[in-house]
């Protein structure tokens, strides 16, 4: 492939911004699928957690041809958790598209990602996406942006960025929203602006080879696949390389297949030059930031900065009295096997075993980052224990520091005194206020520790009309105590199950999370208690029956439906002496042995 006729751009944008669906159009648009053909919503969102949620959790390789261009695509995630994906794609491209809402303007996150660019230097493309929104406010947007690339001490070559409005879900862009919308609408105004704007991958085909691993990907047949771009040289197939690995080991390897990405399909290729972004097998463990190299010159590329992690969890066995009923991996060697496997293609992750107890410390990004790992490992048959998350304390000169992230949240003017008492409750610090069409922007600084469960209670307070995001900030000063819950809970007394007679009299004592019929053991936390202490309960407590006919007929037995929370929601439920138990099948919420908070 022609060097100069190669652009690789990435992504980047705010969670929910659109990204993913531009991927699309850009892809329909080149005519790289049949008129007939059925293609689907999202295409780059392979995951089965992406498309149930909405997100893109990882970051993926596509591309397209346009005009006699090859053109690279890397789609990256938009929350703030999976910034690590991010920090590591930016090496592979040599350009970047910043998408921004029409309507919300830059966000929380679209300050993250746009610094990540602008430290590897890139051009960048500015995306208005969303124009078709009643609401959208273009001209405001654009000041926003700019005002945001000033602020990020952008130089000024990037200052004078080019500006493109598109509609991604209506498959139009347009370089002034004013415009009328040719043919019914197409994308080629992006594609141009990549190719006008876009600068050729720089490097040598004489140089010796490098190709440093940005992500990885796993075929049934091949195994672990590296993902990455040439930087120099060329690589073929059955060629002797040698891989330098990030503890600076040198290892030979042999390539054994390449593949280029067609769409968001691997096409098998023979060789691959500078610039190209390619899929290599070859080595069982290859992970991100080792550089493919030249085994008479090896010269490997420089690691990756990636920000340290903020929140960490204890993941220990299974000890319930239904252990192992529900899960094919349960023991402690299964649980760490499949940790260091998420750690070799996410490097945000870190892992240690446990000191003084059987199990591994994980720590990540946020709480999100470390339930989507809950999440897929419940899905692939693994059964375990979380403890409640930690923030991750600093100590410098005898001070304790911990991090803190910028908060934005969007809610109409009736709930702002609701968002603005809570957050000062939760040590939240006020930094800036807009009020415009009756809806209020509020920024605040404000511990990691006070977002810990935060997001459905600001659900509940903005009646599910408000937004929140938040991006980390920095260290700073202990805020003081944050008290998680001020409610005890429901404690089963026995193993049992549960009988609609008992549930019936417990309701008066506080909320269900449970229904007749279920099955429970000695210490499970089967609703929150009323007061502040925790109550042991016997939900199986039945009707005493008699021989003798009662006047008239009982009265029916009406339950309140149990409350039903999500894995999210279980994590940020629970306080130090609980754990949350998670089966394939299961999420319970426990007592440790021993520590019931009684009256």
């Amino acid at each position: 492939m022609e060097q100069s006729k190669i652009r690789n751009v990435a992504i980047i944008a705010h969670v929910d911004h659109g990204k993913t669906t531009l991927v699309d159009e850009l892809f329909k648009n080149s005519g790289m699928f049949r008129d007939n053909q059925e293609v689907s919503e999202r295409l780059m969102d392979s995951m089965d957690l992406e498309r149930e949620r909405g997100i893109t959790i990882t970051a993926k390789n596509g591309s397209y041809k346009y005009k006699d261009y090859w053109i690279n695509i890397i789609d990256t995630p938009g929350h703030a958790d999976f910034g690590g994906q991010v920090e590591r794609v930016l090496r592979m491209a040599d350009g970047a598209l910043l998408l921004v809402d029409a309507q919300e303007g830059p966000m929380p996150q679209t300050y993250f990602v746009l610094k990540k660019a602008l430290e590897n230097k890139l051009p960048v493309i500015v995306v208005i996406n969303k124009i078709d929104k009643p609401a959208a406010r273009c001209d405001w947007v654009v000041n926003e942006v700019f005002d945001l690339f000033v602020k990020l001490d952008a130089p000024d070559h990037i200052l004078d960025f080019a500006i493109v409005y598109a509609s991604a879900k209506n498959g139009y862009a347009l370089l002034d929203p004013a415009d009328p919308i040719e043919n019914g609408g197409n994308m080629k105004h992006i594609s141009d602006m990549i190719v006008e704007h876009i600068p050729a991958p720089v490097g040598s085909v004489d140089a010796s080879l490098q190709m440093q691993v940005g992500t990885i990907d796993y075929s049934p047949y091949l195994g672990r696949l590296g993902i990455g771009k040439v930087v120099n040289g060329a690589m073929r197939l059955n060629q002797p390389i040698v891989v330098a690995r990030r503890d600076g080991t040198i290892k030979p390897v042999r390539i054994s297949k390449i593949f280029r990405f067609e769409s968001d399909a691997k096409v098998a290729v023979d060789s691959a030059g500078v610039g190209e972004i390619v899929a290599v097998a070859g080595m069982d463990d290859v992970t991100v930031g080792v550089t493919f190299t030249d085994p008479d010159n090896p010269t490997p590329l420089p690691l990756v900065d990636i920000d340290p992690p903020t929140i960490s969890m204890n993941f220990v066995p299974n000890d319930s009295p239904f252990a192992g009923k529900e899960g094919k991996y349960v023991t402690s060697r299964h649980i760490g096997d499949r940790l260091q496997r998420e750690i070799l293609a996410d490097v945000a992750l870190h892992c240690e075993p446990l000191e003084d107890a059987v199990g591994f410390k994980v720590s990540g990004r946020g709480e999100l980052h470390l339930s989507i790992l809950i999440e897929k490992m419940r899905r692939e048959d693994y059964e375990f224990q979380v403890t409640r998350p930690q923030v991750i304390f600093r100590q410098e000169d005898g001070k304790t520091f911990e991090p803190y992230e910028k908060l934005t949240v969007d809610v109409d003017e009736l709930y702002q005194g609701a968002v603005i008492e809570k957050l000062g409750k939760l040590k939240g610090q006020m930094e800036e206020m807009n009020v415009a069409n009756g809806m209020v922007r509020m920024v605040f600084n404000i511990p990691t520790r006070g977002l810990l469960g935060y997001r459905s209670e600001f659900m509940t307070d903005t009646k599910g009309l408000g937004m929140m995001s938040y991006v980390f900030s920095e260290y700073g000063s202990y805020a003081g105590e944050i008290i998680n819950r001020v409610n005890g809970v429901l404690v089963a007394k026995e193993p049992c199950t549960a009988v609609a007679y008992a549930l019936f009299n417990l309701q008066e004592r506080g909320k269900l999370f449970v229904q007749p019929g279920d099955p429970l053991y000695r210490g499970q936390i089967v609703g929150e208690h009323s007061r502040s202490t925790d109550l042991v309960v016997n939900p199986a407590k039945g009707k005493k029956l008699t021989n003798m006919r009662a006047s008239g007929t009982d009265e029916a037995v009406v339950l309140t439906p149990p409350v039903t929370m999500s894995l999210e929601e279980c994590i940020a439920y629970i306080n130090d002496d609980e754990l949350v138990e998670v089966t394939p099948k299961s999420i319970r919420l426990r007592k440790r042995p021993g520590k019931i908070r009684r009256g």
